[in-house]
C-alpha cells in the first residue's frame, strides 16, 4: 500500500472503528501525522501563533484535534488485524510498558485469512492471503 493510498484510506474511514487495517496503512498514516505535526509546528512558530514560549500553537492544536479520531480509528483497526479487541489500546495509558506492548502489537503481522473482526485486508478479490 502506498503512502497516498494509506492516508486516503484512513481519512475516508474517518471514524470507522470496525474492520481491519494492514500494517502499512497504520504506519503510513503515522508518518503522515508526524510530518503534518512538524509542518504545523513550523507554521505556528513562523506566524507567532504559539502558546507562551512553547512550540505548540493554534494551528497545531486544530490539526491535532482533526487527526485524533482517524488516528484512534486506524489504531483500533490495526489491533483488529492482529485479532485483538480495540480495547487493548487502553494499555497505552500505562507509561512505557503499555507503549511497548502496543508497539509490539502494531508491528506484528495480521491474522492470515478472516478473523472475528472481518476479512483479511491482504486478501485480494477473495483469492486467499497474499504472500
Amino acid at each position: 500500500m502506498s503512502f497516498t493510498a494509506a492516508v486516503r484510506s484512513v481519512l475516508t474511514q474517518y471514524v470507522g472503528f470496525s474492520g481491519r487495517a494492514r500494517r502499512s496503512e497504520y504506519w503510513w498514516f503515522f508518518l503522515f501525522s508526524v510530518l503534518v505535526n512538524i509542518v504545523t509546528t513550523i507554521l505556528d512558530t513562523t506566524l507567532g501563533t504559539t502558546f507562551d514560549d512553547s512550540s505548540n500553537g493554534v494551528i497545531g492544536l486544530v490539526v491535532s484535534l482533526a487527526l485524533f479520531l482517524p488516528g484512534l480509528a486506524v489504531a483500533v483497526r490495526r489491533l483488529h488485524d492482529t485479532d485483538r479487541s480495540g480495547w487493548w489500546i487502553l494499555i497505552g495509558l500505562i507509561p512505557i510498558i503499555g507503549w511497548i506492548v502496543l508497539l509490539v502489537f502494531y508491528v506484528q503481522n495480521g491474522t492470515a485469512g478472516p478473523n472475528s473482526f472481518g476479512p483479511d485486508p491482504k486478501d485480494v478479490a477473495g483469492f486467499g492471503p497474499a504472500v
